[in-house]
């Protein structure tokens, strides 16, 4: 984890629901209930984070919606709309084996050989597999500008260390 607590995006607002200013709510968490035990929960409006206080929420169709504090009518709570659900990364449960993709950002990737493949700039949700998209150092040997390696632990993926931020690929340069 990084030394300073940064806000986290977990979730966001959806439509209005009903007439006393209830919420849809769209988890990205892993249990999308979990959503609900961060304490506490911020969202970011007009560039300024301020603490969203649930009052009561409920499971609805196949998601979730959210009585908020303070907003008690429909066209109070449209302002809400799409705004952004956030925590501070440090409220975010530690992961004693693992690690958040977040921390994977900004590694130096090698392969097994040495090779200096770049950066990790991003990473990519693809379905079968998750993809790091690596920027390529600027006098890469290969001409390369940005790499993508695909996420397979063991298979393509030596090892992780978040400590020293370097991943180590079972990966060919000129690939």
């Amino acid at each position: 984890m990084s030394k300073k607590a940064e806000p986290i995006v977990i979730g966001k607002f959806g439509a209005v629901h009903g007439i006393k200013g209830w919420l849809k709510v769209h988890s990205y968490t892993d249990d999308p209930e979990s959503i609900f035990e961060y304490k506490p929960l911020l969202m970011k409006s007009k560039g300024q984070f301020q603490e969203v206080n649930i009052a009561d929420w409920k499971r609805h169709s196949n998601g979730f919606v959210a009585k908020i504090v303070g907003f008690d009518v429909r066209e109070e709570a449209q302002a809400l709309v799409g705004l952004e659900l956030l925590v501070d990364s440090d409220k975010l449960p530690n992961l004693e084996e693992d690690f958040y993709w977040r921390d994977l950002i900004g590694c130096q990737v090698k392969t097994d050989n040495g090779y200096d493949l770049g950066v990790v700039t991003e990473i990519m949700e693809t379905g079968s597999n998750d993809v790091l998209v690596v920027k390529a150092n600027s006098n890469d040997a290969f001409g390369q500008k940005e790499r993508l390696i695909p996420f397979i632990d063991k298979q393509v993926i030596s090892n992780v260390d978040i400590t020293s931020k370097l991943i180590q690929v079972n990966w060919e340069p000129d690939f």
